[in-house]
């Protein structure tokens, strides 16, 4: 998994009216979750803000990242866990991280790639994804960019699901009877079999 440094600064203002004073300075509120809990059993939050700019390549990327977080000298390794943006500008309002070790397994969405020329292509059917990510539970440092999915043998009209994918070292999470890929048949292979 490739990494990402991120500079904070903590925070030490609160609510809807500092976030907002916040925004206006080209900076982002954030959350840092991790180990710790409170009385309650709820995760206890550290706040910061980062500026605009450094989330930009981290945020708008199809890439996932491990995160170098230095938040006033103080570092730690996080993913990224939720984003809020606004809902007609866009912009990226709220960011939680969650922090992450080398000995406990994390939940994370990982892009796939479909490799291969399908036999059902050849045959002039269309291959079509019919997911971007799949969630897996493993090691951060197990987690690899993507998913390379090989699809040569797939023929027309037919499916690969998640249950019939293992990626070594890595526990799929997402429901084994989603469908992630299939070649889909087309006008012209539709006449060419009802010819044959």
């Amino acid at each position: 998994m490739k990494e990402f440094s991120v500079k904070g600064t903590a925070r030490t203002a609160f609510g809807k009216k500092a976030a907002r004073e916040l925004r206006k300075t080209n900076a982002v509120p954030c959350n840092l979750y991790g180990e710790a809990k409170n009385e309650n059993g709820s995760p206890i939050a550290l706040p910061f803000t980062v500026t605009n700019d450094q989330l930009r390549n981290l945020i708008y990327s199809p890439d996932i990242y491990a995160v170098n977080l230095d938040i006033d000298g103080k570092t730690s390794k996080a993913i990224l866990k939720e984003i809020q943006f606004h809902p007609v500008k866009d912009n990226v309002l709220h960011v939680d991280f969650y922090e992450i070790t080398d000995k406990k397994p994390i939940v994370m969405e990982v892009p796939i790639k479909l490799n291969g020329l399908a036999e059902g292509v050849k045959a002039g059917g269309r291959l079509a994804a019919s997911v971007r990510k799949l969630k897996v539970k493993a090691l951060y440092t197990d987690i690899p960019e993507r998913l390379n999915i090989d699809v040569t043998n797939l023929g027309l009209g037919q499916t690969i699901k998640v249950g019939e994918l293992h990626f070594e070292g890595l526990e799929l999470i997402t429901s084994k009877e989603v469908v992630v890929c299939q070649v889909k048949m087309t006008r012209s292979a539709k006449s060419a079999a009802a010819a044959e």
